[in-house]
């Protein structure tokens, strides 16, 4: 199924800090034949936007390791929440038959591009043009649902869509952690339970995109008692998230350790950069929490991001470690 089929002749490398278009035939080839991300979407469509990357076509090797995780057979129905370019619904369809892929994309422009690259590579799956948190009339329960865009959480109204010993496949984007992938199996009461399988960077679904916080004042400076690095390591990250809730980090390597920024909706915020004293802002001791959690972290023996896992119920959402009864209890409201 080659990739170059379902992307256009407008496409984007993503940096750390913008988007650069890729020019020519020989690099948009290159780039397309690469098992890197390729971003076909800045602004929602916008011509006139800050050219924020807002959709993509996944990495070769990641797309393989979802659908590696969803674990199809065949006679399986299968959902996709986000059909962007189309290449995952049309392996789909190659793997089990048109006629038992579901996929649902929110926006209508990217949709009719995607069921344009469908048929041209001679499938037509069910396509639906909607909210892919929202039930499709009609389509009734499956087997498999895989999501291609990052989740805040994992709606339940997904998985009331899967039979009971279905499968979720899904990067769930929280506020401590840039991205992991869940693997969850329906219960027959309709409980939802599997592991975290690693990173993953998908773009977020866009009812699921994080609203900004707003830091005023000036930074208090203070010593590191924690190299920022340590933040950034997934593992950490899932237990930092499930203990203090609502705290929001990004960050990223550089050459001389990482530097990070958190923040929360209170107003409190901090940046912090290896070998460098950190600077507070706004109320509270957020670095403080943060060096607590870590220590807490260290007692527990700095699980594993695989020795975590997610249990997702009517009532919401909890990630426990090394067994679903071991639940991460929240630290602050």
């Amino acid at each position: 199924m080659p990739r170059s089929q379902f992307i256009g002749p407008d496409i984007w490398r993503q940096l750390p800090d913008r988007c650069e278009p890729v020019v020519g035939r020989a690099d948009w080839l290159a780039r397309v034949n690469s098992d890197e991300p390729v971003v076909t979407q800045l602004d929602d469509g916008a011509e006139d936007g800050p050219g924020i990357a807002t959709s993509s076509n996944s990495q070769p090797s990641m797309v393989a390791r979802m659908l590696g995780l969803l674990s199809v057979e065949d006679g399986h129905r299968v959902l996709e929440i986000g059909t962007g370019t189309g290449y995952v619904a049309a392996l789909l369809s190659e793997r089990l038959g048109e006629e038992q892929v579901y996929s649902v994309e929110v926006d209508p422009g990217l949709a009719q591009q995607a069921a344009d690259a469908i048929a041209g590579a001679g499938y037509r799956p069910h396509l639906h043009v909607g909210d892919g948190a929202e039930q499709i009339p009609g389509m009734g329960p499956v087997d498999r649902l895989i999501a291609t865009c990052a989740l805040r959480y994992v709606p339940y109204t997904l998985l009331r869509q899967l039979r009971p010993g279905g499968i979720l496949v899904a990067p769930v984007a929280r506020d401590f952690w840039s991205g992991a992938l869940v693997r969850l199996h329906v219960q027959e009461d309709g409980t939802a339970v599997g592991p975290f399988c690693g990173s993953a960077m998908y773009m977020p679904m866009r009812a699921h995109r994080p609203v900004l916080h707003e830091i005023e004042g000036n930074g208090r400076p203070r010593a590191a008692g924690l190299d920022p690095a340590r933040i950034l390591d997934l593992g950490f990250a899932l237990y930092a998230g499930a203990r203090l809730p609502g705290v929001r980090v990004s960050g990223h390597d550089t050459a001389d350790g990482a530097r990070v920024w958190v923040s929360s909706a209170d107003g409190a915020g901090v940046m912090a950069g290896t070998g460098e004293d950190v600077l507070q802002y706004g109320p509270g001791f957020l670095w403080e929490e943060i060096e607590q959690a870590w220590r807490e972290y260290e007692e527990a023996g700095r699980p594993d991001a695989s020795e975590f896992g997610l249990t997702v119920t009517p009532r919401g959402h909890q990630v426990w470690v090394r067994s679903p009864n071991l639940v991460v209890q929240p630290s602050r409201a």
